[in-house]
């Protein structure tokens, strides 16, 4: 029953990611957001093959999925996703040069981070955890930008993504789920569980906030026809 529950549990991050992934990049030009849940989809998809062959950790999937984790956990799921945020709520478009950059500085901490987890110990599951809770800062904020545009629903459940992600955070390194086995199986439940209904939350919920700029930009257009028209009568 617990590896069906993580397999299906891994699947459904893996369908959010893939399926949102592309939707931000074609639908928005969200490079940053999109390749980010691609990037996610593509580590559930390495931990199921590897989780279902039940590999060891001399598996170059193991080396993988190490790498991948460390890559989201550090810029990934934090500053890459602000970033992609900031382009609905201050209208901030990144250059190429520093979205690059972000990635580029992803993959380096991804490397450093994981192959070297061992030799940096304690401060590293803690520079994850400070991310995190970084992360989770801004996502308070960005729902309470949504409740203020009236878009209450998705601002609860941004909230409630948020408040899940605090915890598979807080305990992700730190703390052992009673009755769970030696392989987490539990945690990665619950984990991978989180981590696709935040992907869906949002995306869904950015989806609103564009459309509501759009709307905005529109209105001021029509506002500004309107007086150019009384200006040239």
């Amino acid at each position: 029953m617990r590896d069906l529950l993580f397999a299906a549990a891994d699947i459904w991050m893996i369908a959010i990611g893939f399926i949102c992934g592309v939707k931000f990049i074609r639908n928005h030009s969200n490079w940053l957001i999109g390749l980010e849940w691609m990037i996610m989809a593509t580590s559930g998809t390495n931990f199921l093959i590897y989780g279902v062959t039940k590999a060891g950790t001399d598996s170059p999937m193991y080396h993988f999925a190490y790498f991948l984790d460390a890559f989201s956990r550090s810029i990934g799921f934090t500053v890459i996703l602000v970033l992609g945020l900031l382009q609905v709520t201050h209208r901030y478009k990144p250059t190429k040069a520093i979205e690059v950059g972000a990635f580029a500085l992803a993959a380096v901490l991804g490397y450093f981070l994981s192959e070297f987890a061992t030799e940096i110990g304690t401060p590293g599951k803690v520079f994850f955890l400070v991310m995190a809770l970084g992360v989770s800062a801004y996502l308070v904020y960005y729902g309470q930008r949504l409740w203020a545009l009236g878009e209450h629903a998705h601002a609860v459940w941004v909230w409630i993504a948020t408040a899940l992600n605090v915890v598979v955070a807080s305990i992700y390194d730190f703390w052992h789920i009673p009755g769970d086995d030696d392989a987490h199986t539990l945690f990665y439940i619950l984990a991978l569980f989180t981590w696709g209904l935040a992907m869906l939350v949002i995306y869904r919920s950015y989806i609103a906030f564009d459309a509501h700029n759009k709307r905005l930009d529109g209105a001021r257009s029509a506002g500004a026809a309107v007086v150019q028209g009384a200006e040239n009568a």
